[in-house]
Formats: structure tokens, sequence, C-alpha cells
């Protein structure tokens, strides 16, 4: 690592431009890696795949995170960088996704022009990239070494069952946290994100044959179909609080009253205070509904991201972005909800959507601007290196 010296802001991106065929190269060797979160061998090999790429990039090995208990599923990897008694910069993400394996063969890596397109690709593989190739060009040209905890995940999209106690643990020792989850829309900023309930209510029936003597059977569903309508009541009109049963199940055959049936709900809530209200509410409803036995399970999983957590860090990404000379691309508000909510909720300053510009999370047309490589990576290594030690 060269002596420190003051780094122009313009020369970091212009290197990173420079860099962007090998993001690209490294991007495409990470979407090759499949990794759906619920499928252990494939979050290994690519856990494997990322380690190497943020090894050679970064100057070091990072830590491997413990398998999850409850099933074995592989952990992440944390690359701590740095003084060891500074309160680091805290970089989040998350390298499994919604994709089952096999997904590549119909629709494998592909860039057209600007825009590359791969399962994964834009939440959040292109993050993880820009996030290393930021952080070790900073390194690299400025001669600093600042403190920096690089925390990537392998369960985020089903909740962070392991992952969510090592995002809280290292957001207290941190003294802000950068999400590289994806852009808000042409590239803008995620200053809050609504919090996250989820729910799973299943409702116990009598079977009986519904043709011979349907009137010795206690339909599970219809009952379950009263709940789901009453749920509706709930919901603001403004789309402030939405409440929507995302999938459901009853019934063994087609002339049977169904014995049991089940929903899961999803409901996101703009404040703290409206989640517990809203938790104590559907309860409230589900029971004044019911006229079967039931059981409802879950809860709130995601506090929300609310703006103030983000206004100070807003204002650094701002003048970065002046410094680098990019145009601002703004800032947002949106109803998903990512790790960044914890960061949060530990207390410490978080901005989100500092990941790439692109689109279609969880779709089919999901894509990312490779065009755009760059700038995302030099605003994130430009926030790195201009957020004072503590």
């Amino acid at each position: 690592m060269p002596e420190p010296h003051a780094l122009d802001p313009r020369d970091l991106l212009h290197r990173l431009t420079a860099d962007t065929p090998s993001m690209i190269a490294d991007l495409e060797r990470l979407v090759d890696a499949e990794s759906p979160s619920s499928d252990g061998e494939a979050l290994g090999a690519c856990r494997d795949v990322l380690a190497e790429i943020g090894t050679r990039l970064l100057g070091a090995v990072p830590s491997v995170l413990p398998n999850d208990p409850a099933n074995g599923r592989p952990g992440g990897l944390l690359w701590q960088l740095g003084p060891a008694d500074a309160r680091p910069v805290l970089l989040v993400g998350h390298f499994d996704t919604v994709w089952p394996r096999k997904t590549l063969q119909r629709r494998p890596f592909r860039v057209d022009g600007t825009r590359a397109t791969g399962p994964g690709i834009f939440d959040m593989k292109a993050g993880l990239i820009q996030g290393l190739y930021g952080v070790a060009r900073l390194r690299e040209m400025s001669g600093e070494d600042p403190a920096v905890a690089f925390l990537v995940t392998a369960d985020e999209e089903i909740g962070s069952p392991a992952g969510g106690r090592v995002v809280t643990e290292w957001a207290r020792k941190s003294r802000a946290a950068l999400v590289l989850e994806g852009a808000a829309d042409d590239g803008a900023l995620k200053h809050a994100r609504k919090g996250w309930s989820f729910y799973d209510i299943r409702v116990e029936g009598v079977a009986a044959h519904a043709g011979l003597e349907p009137g010795k059977g206690r339909n599970a569903l219809t009952d379950l179909a009263r709940i789901v309508v009453a749920l509706e009541s709930l919901a603001a009109d403004d789309d402030r609080i939405t409440v929507t049963p995302t999938m459901a199940h009853a019934g063994t055959t087609q002339n049977t009253v169904p014995d049991r049936a089940y929903v899961t709900v999803d409901v996101r809530i703009p404040d703290v205070v409206a989640q517990k209200e809203i938790d104590a509410e559907l309860r409230r409803l589900v029971a004044e509904t019911a006229r079967l036995p039931y059981e409802i399970t879950g809860g709130p999983n995601r506090p929300p991201l609310e703006e103030a957590s983000a206004t100070d860090l807003l204002e650094t990404a701002r003048i970065c972005a002046d410094d680098l000379g990019l145009d601002w691309p703004g800032s947002a508000a949106v109803g998903g909800i990512s790790d960044g909510n914890l960061c949060a909720a530990a207390g410490t300053p978080t901005l989100d959507g500092l990941g790439a510009v692109g689109g279609g999370p969880h779709a089919e047309h999901e894509w990312v601007d490779v065009s755009r490589m760059a700038e995302r990576a030099a605003l994130v290594g430009r926030m790195v290196g201009s957020l004072p030690e503590e």
C-alpha cells in the first residue's frame, strides 16, 4: 500500500471506469455461481467464489461466519480492514438469491449494450462487486487504511434468521452502515424503508365427504376466506400500510370438505408505532372472525428504516457525488426491506440503495446498467474515505 496522500475523487472515478470490464467479468462469475437461499451446497460454492474475488481485490482473507445452527445452512463472509481499535464503516450485503438452481439454463448471464441480465444480478450481486472494487481502489490509491467491516450474509432473502444477528452485532460496533442493495428508480438512494411483519394463519376444521355428508364437516377453507376478507380492513387506502395475503392452501381432494387451510400474510408499515398497532389489530380481528380453531405464527420481522437514520449520511453522499462530478441521483422511501432495517434499529446511521442501478428485483427481467457500475463503486469508496474516524 502506498504512503497516504490526498486522493482526487475524480481520479478514483477514472480508475474505476477503467475497471469496468473487470467488474463485469467478476459479476459474471458471481452470477454464474447460483445461490438460492435454501440450497446449502450452492450457497457454499457461491461463497467460495465471492471470497476469492474479495481476497484478490482487498488483499485480505475474510472470516467465514458460522453455519446456521438450526439447519446447517452456510454462513456469510466478513472482511475486517483497517485499525482494529477503530469503529468501522459497515458495508452490508447478501449473496443469496430467490432463484432456484438451473435458472441459468434458461436465463444465462448476458450483456446487451449497457444492460446486463441474469438471476440475482440486481438483487444484489452487482452491488457486492461494486462495493469491493470501490473499497479496494480507495485503499490502493489513497494509501489510507480506513476501518471497514465488509459483511455479506447468506440468508437475507428468507428473513435473515442467522445473518440478522450478525448484522445487528456489527451495526452496534460501527459508526455508519452503507447498504449495497440495488438503487431505487433512476439510481436514487434509499433514505427510508417500511418495516415488515409476516404471519402464517392456520385454521383447523373437520373433514367429510362433500357429496354424501357435507353437514358433518367443518370447512376450514370458508372460515379462512372470511378471515382473509376481514384483513383487508387493516390496510391504508394510500398504501402507507399494506396487508397482502401471499400464499394459501386448503383441502386434500376436490370432493372432501377441507379440514385444514392456511394463508401467509405480508404486512408493510411506515413506523414502529404502526407496526405494533397492526400486529395487535390483526390478532384481534382473526380472533373475532374465526369460527373454528386457529393458530397464528409470525409477527414483526424488520422494524422500519426511518428517514432520520439516513439524514446525515444522505448529505455526505450528496457532497461525495459532487466531489466525483456526478449528477445527484436523489433518494426515495421504499416498501421493500433489507438488512439495513436492522442496522437502523441498532441505532446506527444507515443509508441504503448504494448498490447497482437497474431494476426488476425478483423478476424474470432483472437487470443492471453496467455503464454506471463505476460511478456507484466510486460513490461507495468516496463515502468510506469521507466519514470521520471515531
